[in-house]
């Protein structure tokens, strides 16, 4: 009997292994440094709540929030830490969230983030899951989330012993927040948020929240620190800039640096668990999504239920063949496309509107966090071809905020419209999701929506100097970034041109057509590049073709170079071959960007870049030269190991589609590129609700070397260097031999 026992656990132990096999690849901790803007924070898939360790404040660290432009929680090289947030963001590139931070101390009651911090050690990160020691107090704190609810578990000495809340410090350029004891286990709570990128400071906006403590306190308070006042005034208040302790205070407390403090004396080492509800509606609904995700699990229940949930998402794709690190930086690619979108409504569907947050409902899944001008290269493209349902979703999160504000977003967080960068992108991932067959949206009133944004001349939050550009084919150098935003325009005037093909509107197809080309009235033929012209047609002069690198201010361009904008127009590439000279002209101009180093692989404009050889016959190898050494240079198993701001996963889904052995390369258009895949075998577990096969196969055959000798689909050889996507979600073998 003890033998069959014992044989039944280890068969039990088997099949847990087997079934997390594909999140123990991922590393939380790839993009930590570098400027990736990611962190090693608990989360479940596409969690509105994340539990990230906060150590961007105090000189104490490398890289400190108030020094610099910061725009993630954690830093790898920071060692100072001042607790664990409970809204996050990942992969952005301006400040905010980054609140609502709890912190487990010992010893007396200490209210200053900067005395109270501590360093740490034996960090842990896997999907779903963080801890580490606090090395002032040793206390172990390990970190999980459900959907809305962000867990932790402190593992307490004896002695008397805090956990903090602090709702004065974050990453957010808001102010403002208001705390409530309700009992010694429960407080509740708002902090304001807002103002991404510095944008919109009107529309700042609250997070609310509910946390429940497995221990009650034996003392209990919160605290108050008001700004340090002058003058005559000064004079009266013995508190002026000192914190003000309530001790057993129950009523509600406004203000700027206030927080909350629950204290223990523990005769024996104790663990607390600490659930803490987020709700962007209202406290109600806070604990609400508190109560109904965690219930009465404990912390290893719920990291269980999470762990399993990323395991379900991560298995939608197999890899077989590659290194061990080859499969890490693949599967943590993957998880970081899974963050963003994220959830937006609460558990009862509750979300707020668009600007006035008024509070509306929704029986589907309203998604946010929509960061269109990096996304529409190929995130949601990725998410319509391996998780399309997802990608519905949010395409009816885009045609709701429609409906509620009047346009379609741009760059919105959590119901406000940020208007971050340039350009006009939703229509192109309305387009492109339509044409890949996830027609299960209103695509009349997607198409109006676009056409709008297209046609508006008037108050266009969209699209700027739009009469400019419709007048004269391109913005001028009187306009910022006219170059590139001339191009962004183009790159969607040409999905609405699809769109009407396909919809037969023929007039709309012809004029939209002809205004996606508009950028050839920018080439320079002596400089074979883009260049900005001015109000009366002249090009700008003095012209620089190389300033804008490094995310410098210069003329034409946004967040780059003409070099790095040269070739981003990939829905025009026999157009710009045509322009250049042909062919070869346009092959040596592209190798040249690269022999120069003008590529920038940690910029979204030219990530399609290495693919564009093979629009070139006989030119193709070159592709699969630069993004094999693209894949080994900059993305790797380490903090360092994406090549910048993971752009709300931009640049893992380019890692994810180059290591597949295809990408789309032109947005909108349901059309792939063919390169070398990394692993021998990959296989995508297609959604049949959405796709006619089980399963797209793509095979590498060979050892070799990395260069394609043949390609064959379904066992027949296919000639070209691109496939269409109907091609592939047939359940299709797409077999690639380098030998």
């Amino acid at each position: 009997m003890k033998k069959k026992f014992l044989m039944l656990c280890a068969l039990m132990h088997i099949i847990i292994l087997n079934a997390q096999e594909f999140s123990n690849y991922v590393n939380p901790f790839i993009g930590t440094s570098n400027f990736g803007a990611t962190n090693p924070g608990a989360i479940a898939p596409r969690g509105m709540a994340s539990v990230s360790p906060f150590n961007v404040a105090g000189t104490q660290n490398t890289l400190e929030k108030d020094s610099r432009w910061l725009s993630n929680p954690y830093v790898n090289e920071n060692t100072f830490l001042t607790g664990y947030s409970h809204v996050n963001l990942s992969g952005v590139g301006c400040p905010d969230l980054g609140v609502i931070l709890f912190m487990p101390t010992t010893g007396e009651l200490e209210t200053n983030h900067l005395k109270y911090g501590s360093t740490y050690t034996n960090e842990v990160a896997k999907a779903g899951y963080y801890s580490n020691v606090l090395s002032k107090y040793n206390i172990k704190v390990e970190t999980t989330a459900t959907t809305r609810t962000g867990v932790s578990r402190y593992t307490f000495p004896k002695g008397e012993s805090n956990i903090l809340l602090n709702l004065g410090l974050g990453l957010t350029n808001e102010e403002g927040a208001s705390v409530k004891i309700v009992s010694a286990t429960e407080i509740e709570g708002m902090r304001s948020v807002g103002s991404f990128c510095y944008y919109k400071p009107e529309e700042a906006y609250p997070v609310y929240f509910v946390a429940k403590f497995s221990e009650p306190a034996e003392k209990y308070g919160v605290w108050k620190t008001p700004r340090p006042y002058k003058g005559a005034e000064a004079e009266w208040m013995v508190y002026n800039g000192k914190p003000r302790i309530m001790e057993g205070y129950q009523k509600e407390v406004v203000g700027d640096s206030i927080g909350s403090y629950f204290s223990y004396n523990f005769d024996k080492p104790t663990q607390v668990e600490v659930k803490v509800g987020i709700s962007y509606v209202s406290i109600e609904n806070a604990r609400e999504n508190l109560e109904k995700e965690t219930q009465d699990l404990s912390f290893d229940d719920i990291y269980n239920e999470t762990a399993t949930a990323w395991d379900t998402q991560l298995s939608k794709i197999k890899v077989e063949g590659g290194s061990q690190d080859d499969k890490v930086i693949f599967y943590t690619a993957l998880y970081h496309s899974l963050i963003h979108p994220n959830i937006l409504n609460d558990y009862n569907g509750d979300y707020p509107k668009m600007a006035t947050r008024e509070t509306l409902n929704t029986t589907d899944t309203r998604f946010t966090v929509f960061s269109f001008w990096d996304t529409y290269r190929n995130l949601h493209a990725l998410m319509s071809l391996v998780y399309p349902k997802q990608q519905s979703n949010m395409v009816k999160s885009m045609l709701d905020i429609y409906d509620e504000s009047g346009w379609l977003p741009k760059w919105e967080l959590n119901a406000t419209e940020t208007t971050t960068m340039v350009g006009d992108p939703a229509g192109i991932i309305l387009t492109d999701t339509y044409l890949k067959g996830i027609k299960d949206f209103d695509i009349e009133k997607a198409y109006e929506a676009m056409v709008k944004s297209a046609d508006a001349l008037e108050d266009n939050p969209l699209r700027p100097n739009i009469e400019t550009y419709i007048n004269k084919g391109y913005l001028t150098s009187e306009q910022r970034g006219a170059v590139s935003t001339t191009q962004e325009y183009n790159a969607t005037d040409f999905s609405i041109a699809l769109l009407a093909k396909v919809l037969d509107k023929k007039d709309d197809y012809k004029r939209f057509s002809k205004r996606a080309v508009s950028y050839r009235k920018l080439f320079d033929k002596n400089l074979m590049l883009l260049r900005p012209r001015n109000a009366d047609g002249s090009f700008y002069e003095p012209f620089d073709p190389l300033a804008g690198a490094n995310f410098t201010e210069n003329i034409g361009f946004i967040e780059g170079n003409a070099w790095q904008y040269a070739f981003m127009v990939s829905h025009d590439i026999k157009g710009l071959m045509k322009l250049m000279g042909g062919q070869k002209a346009f092959s040596k101009q592209l190798q040249t960007l690269f022999n120069t180093d003008q590529f920038d692989m940690a910029n979204e404009p030219d990530i399609a870049y290495p693919f564009l050889f093979n629009y070139v016959k006989g030119e193709e190898w070159r592709a699969q030269q630069k993004v094999q050494e693209l894949i080994k240079t900059y993305f790797q198993n380490k903090p360092a190991g994406l090549p910048g701001n993971d752009d709300t996963g931009t640049m893992s889904a380019w890692l994810i589609y180059s290591m597949m052995g295809i990408y789309p390369v032109s947005p909108g258009e349901p059309l792939y590129t063919i390169t070398t895949p990394v692993f021998d075998k990959i296989t995508i577990a297609l959604d049949q609700n959405y796709y006619e096969g089980k399963t797209l196969v793509i095979e590498k055959v060979g050892s070799k070397d990395d260069i394609v000798k043949t390609i064959q689909l379904n066992g027949k050889a296919h000639k070209s260097y691109f496939i269409n996507h109907s091609d592939l979600i047939k359940g299709s073998n797409l077999k690639i031999t380098t030998d």
